[in-house]
């Protein structure tokens, strides 16, 4: 009788394994996805392209002639309000 079971519990064992690793991949995908969240709701959501802490004092471009005190290189887009002022032109693109 053991030798009948024998088959049925390695493909059973066999089917809880590959259910166990597909829940473990699973997981794997969400956590950098619940973690680029979470980072999103720390960005201004003014901006496009790249994160700029909100409620900061002031943003000014790399290598431009600001004074900070935080700098960021772009190019990148506005999508709101432009309240740093770093797209210069007003044509939607930071820090050309």
């Amino acid at each position: 009788m053991l030798r009948k079971l024998l088959p049925l519990l390695l493909v059973a064992a066999l089917a809880a394994g590959a259910v166990a690793t597909s829940a473990a991949l699973a997981g794997v995908h969400r956590g950098p996805a619940a973690t680029l969240a979470k980072k999103r709701r720390h960005c201004d959501p003014n901006y496009k392209g790249r994160c700029l802490r909100p409620h900061v004092s002031d943003y000014d471009c790399a290598g431009g002639g600001g004074n900070g005190p935080y700098y960021v290189r772009g190019p990148f887009r506005v999508v709101g309000t432009d309240h740093y002022r770093l797209d210069a032109d007003h044509d939607g693109i930071a820090c050309e």
